[in-house]
């Protein structure tokens, strides 16, 4: 890794640092003055991370959300799309990487035929043929790694411009930072074009929910509760443990629900689809985040975007 690669690292690792210590810092702070009863067992750094989420929200209003509207109104969905497609083949080896290191073969070897496919016929991962000829896209990291190699959550955090994750999410975004191509491309100046291209088209798939999350009781209640419940849903390869709940049973029986919902991901969209089927949204699920904004699920009925799996009601 030549000098830039490693002062990146460097500084990344001290932002993530500083987060933990400064949380750990606040903790002590509420315990002498303040209620904690309303602070939640996974949160027990509550006021901390609202602080930052609030930053977070401001220096996004300013900075990326202008840049994506702009971003969103210059070039067509196809273009997007294939940003979009070239960015998720870029980070399938992360993901190779940490099926092996799961034990995950089969889908490992699945991946890398995604790799391999997209980037010859996709044209360098432009477009996806991989999925056309039935090779299922998967998501892995190093935090899940660690979690099936029995690490524990830890508590929630909010970090700075990276967004929510647990303690132990935390600690391992230098490790998927690592594992990022981009990071070892030695032309700096295309790469950190290419990074904030990356970042720019993120942001802009945001913007169709983004008013969703504002809408809610409480947003950063929404993003903390959606990312803890999405990332288990990963970790356990979308068969999550269904924790028994009295009440909760009792009301849905009441009301003729279910526990189980079907959720679509927004992947392949076009710009109005998530306001053509505004209407059947219910309840958004964060998955990845950019300056606390959460990349959607979306909790619907009989909507026709794809269906993919299922999510427990909240």
């Amino acid at each position: 890794m030549n000098k830039h690669n490693w002062q990146a690292a460097q500084i990344l690792l001290v932002i993530v640092m500083s987060v933990i210590l400064g949380a750990c810092a606040g903790t002590q702070s509420i315990a002498k003055g303040k209620d904690t009863s309303a602070i939640s067992a996974t949160d027990p750094w509550e006021p901390l991370n609202r602080g930052i989420y609030a930053v977070n929200r401001g220096l996004d209003s300013v900075t990326l959300k202008p840049a994506a509207r702009g971003y969103q109104e210059l070039l067509p969905v196809f273009v997007r799309r294939g940003v979009t497609n070239f960015f998720s083949n870029l980070r399938t080896p992360l993901t190779i990487i940490n099926e092996i290191l799961q034990g995950k073969g089969r889908a490992a070897f699945s991946d890398t035929g995604r790799l391999l496919l997209n980037s010859t016929v996709g044209i360098g991962g432009l477009f996806d043929p991989a999925t056309s000829a039935g090779l299922e896209r998967h998501n892995e990291d190093f935090g899940q790694t660690l979690a099936t190699w029995g690490v524990p959550d830890g508590p929630f955090v909010m970090l700075p411009l990276l967004g929510p994750r647990t303690l132990r999410d935390a600690l391992a975004v230098p490790l998927n930072i690592f594992a990022d191509p981009l990071l070892h491309y030695e032309n700096a100046s295309a790469r950190d074009k290419l990074w904030a291209l990356q970042v720019l088209d993120a942001r802009a798939r945001f913007l169709s929910v983004e008013n969703m999350i504002d809408d809610s009781y409480d947003p950063y209640v929404t993003v903390r509760d959606a990312y803890l419940q999405n990332r288990e849903y990963l970790i356990y390869d979308g068969d999550p443990p269904e924790y028994e709940d009295e009440y909760l049973d009792e009301f849905l029986e009441e009301e003729g629900l279910s526990r189980w919902v079907e959720v679509e991901e927004i992947v392949d969209w076009d710009d109005t689809a998530v306001e053509r089927h505004r209407d059947s949204v219910q309840v958004i699920f964060g998955q990845q985040s950019i300056a606390g904004i959460p990349r959607c699920m979306l909790k619907t009925e009989g909507s026709p975007l794809r269906r993919m799996r299922q999510l427990p009601l909240l």
